[in-house]
């Protein structure tokens, strides 16, 4: 019931406000999916030789993405220009589409989206050693999968989620010890490189702790990157110069790039912060370097690492947050020890599960007045879901924290 109430709140609310708010202040809607521009750049690429990062190819995304060339001149027109700031061996994946038309590759991607979502289910169970029954399972997927951050990135057809896939098994193959699968799977996930940044640094500093056992992982990860590179390469040459370019005026257009921490504490304490909170995580890992990839140890650094990246990289979109599932899970397995932890477990705990809930709550009671009340009416409330959009990753990050002594305790019975 909840999963159903936040994409009927999504279809029914969200968008026709979106719509209205379009018609009213005449700002352009095209196609919206954050795929095309990626999509629309491969293909060029790959059957035109073109350049992808080139302004001809900008206006051609814009045209398809908006409906038409943005105009600066237009004080309502988005100030995105959806270029195509990924780095250039994106179209590899994207190769298989390039010969389709974008309405074909739609009808594709929003269900294989949907299913690597609910397969990064199962995988991060695994990877936290979390037995559960096949129903516990299903509930975790029915759950994630209506969850707003998974409904935005769905109808958006962010490839974040396909990052977050990806990095979902490369940490499950490195539980299982396959590292050199882990490490392709790796490589292959810095599509999204703000999203897998931290967790290179972290597993680099994990294989330094055991370089002779680990350094499978090293050697594969970068045998991964620099064939990614080389193709980029071969495909446009000079690429890398191009892509620094264009992700520099992706933070000048986006309002600089703010992370989480800069919306909630300023820019200047947001970067303070974030400073702070990577220079612990930094100490933590590093004293938890040696911890075998089956411990509560290692999986307590793989979830923090995540939720502190959620928290600290200059982006602060919803879909961004299937980042901390493991985090939920881990908070979660270990609930009744966390409530019986410490008051700061406890308070948590509390405001971790009103912070998660709180969307679907507020999606249920939108729905509902749908029923009752006239569909202005329910439109004028449309944020409400949104109200502990920004306290879901501190919570979580939060309890993370003060559980630490609980979450990692040595030779705990399996719950």
């Amino acid at each position: 019931m909840a999963a159903v109430s936040m994409w009927l709140y999504v279809l029914c609310v969200l968008i026709p406000h979106q719509k209205h708010e379009a018609l009213t202040s005449q700002t352009p809607r095209g196609n919206l999916s954050d795929l095309y521009p990626r999509w629309l750049g491969a293909r060029e690429l790959l059957l035109r030789r073109r350049d992808p990062y080139s302004a001809e190819i900008t206006r051609e995304i814009q045209i398809g993405y908006y409906g038409r060339e943005l105009d600066s001149a237009r004080p309502h027109d988005p100030k995105d220009q959806q270029a195509f700031a990924y780095p250039v061996y994106v179209v590899l994946m994207l190769a298989p589409t390039v010969g389709m038309d974008f309405r074909t590759v739609h009808r594709i991607f929003f269900p294989l989206l949907a299913l690597l979502t609910a397969a990064s289910i199962l995988l991060w169970l695994d990877a936290l050693g979390y037995r559960i029954s096949s129903w516990g399972a299903v509930t975790w997927m029915v759950f994630t999968l209506g969850c707003f951050p998974a409904v935005q990135g769905l109808k958006l057809e962010q490839l974040s989620l396909l990052a977050a896939a990806l990095i979902a098994a490369a940490l499950d193959a490195l539980t299982r010890r396959r590292f050199v699968l882990a490490g392709i799977l790796l490589a292959l996930a810095t599509i999204k490189p703000q999203l897998v940044c931290l967790l290179m640094l972290w597993l680099l500093l994990w294989i330094v702790g055991r370089w002779r056992d680990r350094r499978r992982l090293f050697w594969s990860f970068v045998a991964g990157i620099v064939l990614l590179v080389l193709a980029g390469e071969v495909l446009l040459p000079g690429w890398i110069g191009e892509f620094r370019t264009a992700m520099s005026a992706y933070y000048r257009y986006t309002g600089g790039g703010r992370s989480v921490l800069d919306v909630l504490l300023t820019p200047v304490w947001g970067r303070l912060a974030a400073g702070i909170l990577v220079g612990l995580l930094l100490i933590d890992l590093w004293r938890l370097r040696q911890a075998g990839e089956g411990t509560d140890q290692f999986r307590w650094s793989m979830c923090l690492t995540l939720a502190t990246t959620v928290l600290v990289i200059p982006m602060f979109a919803p879909y961004n947050q299937l980042l901390l599932l493991p985090g939920l899970m881990m908070t979660v397995r270990s609930g009744r020890r966390l409530w019986q932890d410490n008051r700061w477990s406890r308070l948590f705990v509390v405001t971790t599960a009103l912070a998660v809930f709180w969307p679907f709550l507020a999606a249920f009671g939108l729905v509902v007045g749908l029923l009752f009340l006239p569909g202005t009416r329910v439109r004028g409330a449309w944020g409400l879901p949104f109200y502990s959009s920004f306290a879901i990753p501190v919570t979580i990050y939060a309890t993370l924290r003060a559980g630490r002594t609980t979450l990692v305790a040595p030779n705990r019975e399996p719950l």
